[in-house]
């Protein structure tokens, strides 16, 4: 065994360019697949990143609901005979909309999300919020968010070195009438692939930007707060065998679902993701197979000259399989350290949650294990065909 490997290995080394083209082409494929899953899993977590926030046990949405960034309003009413259950605690409205946001320092106009929530009865579950209720009671009084994309100006930059005192200018989107508002506070959530930048705001404030295109009597969400030790799946069956049809009720974690699978399967991004993943473990086991079928190639008359002399064609298959796993791990090193740099950067750039996870480190190990194993039986098949008297 231990002459297996060393051979396995000294074939590798004793040609030290096509190594290192093996070891990068390899990396590549690593790189292409941390990448794909980097940007699939911050799809996911930043799309749900609002709801991870919420407080609450169940949440009331429009049956219309498709995401949080396409959500329909429903009758105010709803929430109120919610109230009516006997295991319901509180209740509580939420508004959300996209406004105009116009950049101070040069007059652009860009797309903000403008969440609306009682200060009173604070649904959002973040510190920097809780802190800053009292200052988005006043009217006319924002908290922006200090992870929103750098399109939005140095606000938070600004703030946080003293100045207090920033008036923007928001607007409803279909409006070229804005309505000036006083950054009161920062706080953290951060930008997805479909929204770039979030404020949060009273309800009085928002009704006030939004004064010609939402009635009062209209929400977007309804967060249930229950009462202690009450089922959760048994009161939601209950709003759904009362209530009628033009809502749904979630769980938090139904919610999240539901949202995941909306950016997974119903949207272009999501799309073409989960198939450039597929499309780059296909690619990875084509280069390596090309790898190994080369080298193959240049060590065909080591490899006969074994078998002229008596090794069997499964030593010669195992020596194949030992150089896969031996690339496999330089390459998958190589590739994760610079999958890193690359994370951080994206992060640094498009202000989305890119972070390495140990469930995808773990992952794209063994599927570049499996991706070069597979290459190499492949590989193989040039060896099993052919008999020293073919060649000498």
């Amino acid at each position: 065994m231990v002459l297996k490997t060393s051979l396995a290995w000294l074939q590798l080394v004793r040609n030290k360019f096509y190594s290192l083209v093996a070891i990068a082409g390899i990396a590549f494929i690593v790189i292409l697949i941390f990448m794909q899953l980097g940007f699939l899993d911050a799809l996911y977590s930043s799309a749900t990143q609002v709801h991870q926030s919420l407080r609450g046990d169940l949440f009331l949405v429009s049956s219309q609901y498709k995401s949080l960034t396409t959500s329909q309003s429903f009758s105010r009413t709803r929430l109120n005979q919610v109230l009516g259950f006997d295991d319901v605690k509180s209740v509580s409205p939420m508004n959300l909309a996209f406004a105009k946001f116009k950049n101070p320092m040069n007059g652009q106009k860009y797309l903000i999300y403008v969440i609306s929530i009682d200060p009173e009865n604070s649904i959002i579950n973040i510190p920097e919020v809780r802190q800053n209720l009292d200052q988005i009671k006043i009217p006319g009084v924002v908290i922006f968010d200090r992870n929103s994309r750098s399109e939005f100006g140095d606000i938070a930059d600004k703030f946080t070195q003293g100045n207090h005192q920033q008036i923007i200018e928001i607007s409803p989107v279909n409006s070229l009438i804005g309505y000036r508002v006083k950054i009161g506070g920062l706080f953290s959530l951060g930008s997805s692939f479909g929204i770039d930048g979030n404020i949060i705001v009273s309800d009085s404030t928002f009704f006030r930007i939004f004064s010609n295109s939402f009635s009062t009597e209209m929400i977007d969400m309804g967060t249930i707060t229950l009462k202690l030790g009450v089922s959760p799946q048994k009161v939601l069956q209950e709003l759904q065998s009362t209530l009628p049809n033009d809502v749904m009720i979630f769980t938090r974690q139904g919610m999240i679902d539901f949202e995941r699978q909306y950016w997974g399967n119903k949207t272009p991004i999501g799309f073409i993701l989960n198939l450039m993943l597929s499309l780059s473990s296909i690619v990875g086991v084509v280069i390596v197979y090309q790898i190994l079928y080369s080298n193959i190639s240049n060590q065909l008359i080591a490899y006969i000259t074994l078998k002229a002399i008596g090794y069997t064609s499964n030593y010669l298959f195992n020596i194949v399989l030992q150089q896969a796993l031996i690339l496999s791990f330089l390459g998958y090193t190589l590739g994760f350290s610079i999958s890193l740099c690359l994370y951080d950067f994206a992060m640094k750039v498009t202000k989305l949650p890119v972070v390495m996870t140990v469930n995808n480190a773990f992952i794209v190990l063994l599927s570049t294990i499996f991706m070069c194993m597979t290459a190499g039986v492949l590989a193989m098949n040039q060896l099993r065909s052919i008999e020293p008297a073919d060649v000498f």
